[in-house]
């Protein structure tokens, strides 16, 4: 284990996290607001920590497999613990292990928050905690690899550690160009969304927060009603932009390259609209008694639809009121979760893919035990190596899922709010239901529950595997 290039590499996150600080505290200065000497002292701490990290510098740049993946657990974690200062050091949330909450809810662009209202915080607190969605959405690592160049070729592990999706590749030769041209498309779209909601009346603070929501999947808000206040144009383009966001980025590579024929190739991309279109039509059909106009529940039915799948998590209506069967549709939709290699959480849409063919291929053999068919995506065989990650990944899952769920009911709340609150967490949606609902929030668990909650949302955001990987005793053997 090279135990050096890990602390290197949280010693520049820690630098970095400062940087990221100063916007929020520039808001402060221009409101005027004492919270953000919170963020001043934390931003201190953190380039005190960071500088001491990289000192000395590196002999040994080495990285495999371990070390990527041990470096994007620890690097995650860390960056959760420092963020959570400013709002304990203000005030805003006295309770360190509710902050810690809040702010592993932004990073991992979760959006459940334990607050039950949010519009008292500062602005400058409000700012950080939805500029935690835009800082996790496209990864922390990816953002240092495309400014830095820290390990070379070797990089490509935390790529891959930290990169949401069965399998990750370089959209160019070098891995640190792949990170700044995911950056672009994630900034380009971040800006256009930005001018449409501004050229509704948004306000630019408002805009701002919201742009980093949506860009991330988070779904922190500003008001308490989340964007139920706000007109249809810009719900409309909220809907539009958290189901972009939810599109892997790779598409949006090869739309730019103009290689259309390859992009419209990709099954997980179809099957994602496909999943979206179905749903929306259903969930109008089943509420549309609720609203005045077919129109108007076709329009809260996209909007919480696109929120749910691409797990943002912003809210228009109290979904936690409509017929079950569309609040089921909801529920598995946070299942189902958005394209892989995008800002989404949830299984992803490509692993569902593939178990959905593993089992027809299975039933194809039972059938027929002498043909040999292999399964293929988008025209290519799926290495057995990516099916038995999948396999994995859905076995584990399942355990933290049920163990999350057990651990979580010693609280005493009903089924529905455990099963969802966890389904909520680990899928980095935000909201559930019942006690976890749209207009509710998570602050009446215990102290132990949320600990339970804010490792599954970690372990949700990263993948698993990452976060596991720092339980095993081999882990750290020499």
């Amino acid at each position: 284990m090279n135990y050096r290039i890990i602390t290197y590499i949280i010693g520049w996150v820690l630098n970095f996290e400062a940087v990221f600080m100063a916007p929020a505290a520039v808001v402060a200065l221009i409101y005027r607001e004492r919270a953000g000497v919170s963020l001043l002292i934390t931003m201190a701490l953190c380039l005190l920590c960071g500088v001491l990290l990289i000192k000395g510098g590196i002999k040994n740049k080495a990285m495999y497999a371990r070390e990527g993946f041990v470096a994007v657990a620890l690097c995650w974690i860390v960056l959760s613990v420092f963020g959570a200062l400013p709002f304990v050091i203000s005030g805003s949330i006295p309770s360190y292990i509710d902050a810690l909450f809040e702010v592993v809810s932004g990073f991992t662009t979760t959006g459940s928050s334990i607050l039950a209202e949010v519009e008292p915080l500062p602005r400058c607190l409000l700012f950080w905690r939805s500029f935690t969605h835009w800082i996790g959405g496209m990864g922390v690592l990816v953002f240092v690899m495309a400014i830095l160049p820290l390990t070379g070729g070797s990089s490509m592990y935390l790529m891959k550690a930290e990169s949401p999706g069965p399998s990750v590749g370089k959209l160019v030769p070098k891995v640190k160009s792949t990170a700044m041209l995911l950056y672009k498309m994630y900034l380009g779209l971040s800006v256009l969304q930005l001018i449409f909601l501004l050229l509704g009346g948004m306000p630019l603070f408002d805009s701002l927060t919201t742009m980093f929501g949506t860009a991330g999947t988070g779904g922190f808000g500003i008001k308490n009603d989340s964007i139920g206040g706000y007109s249809v144009y810009l719900q409309g383009v909220v809907t539009v932009f958290m189901i972009l966001f939810g599109v892997n980025f790779n598409i949006y590579y090869l739309l730019l390259k103009r290689r259309f024929s390859e992009a419209s190739k990709s099954a997980e991309v179809r099957t994602y609209f496909i999943i979206i279109l179905a749903s929306v039509i259903l969930i109008t059909i089943n509420i549309s008694g609720m609203f005045s106009s077919v129109f108007d529940a076709l329009h809260h039915a996209a909007f919480q639809v696109g929120s749910i799948i691409t797990t943002t998590g912003f809210a228009t209506t109290d979904f936690d009121v409509w017929p079950s069967f569309s609040k089921t549709i909801l529920v598995l939709l946070m299942f189902v979760g958005a394209c892989a290699g995008s800002t989404g959480g949830g299984i992803k849409v490509s692993r569902i893919v593939i178990l959905f063919k593993s089992v027809l291929k299975e039933l194809d053999f039972i059938v027929h035990p002498r043909n040999i068919r292999k399964l293929k995506m988008d025209g290519r065989v799926v290495e057995h190596a990516v099916i038995r990650s999948v396999n994995v990944f859905l076995i584990s899952y399942l355990f933290i899922f049920a163990g999350s769920v057990l651990l979580i009911s010693l609280d005493n709340f009903d089924f529905t709010t455990n099963f969802t609150a966890v389904a909520a967490t680990i899928n980095n949606i935000g909201p559930g239901l019942a006690v976890v609902g749209p207009t509710q929030n998570f602050g009446s668990f215990s102290d132990f529950s949320k600990i339970v909650l804010t490792f599954d949302m970690l372990v949700g955001r990263l993948e698993l595997f990452p976060l596991l990987i720092l339980f095993s005793r081999r882990t750290w053997s020499k």
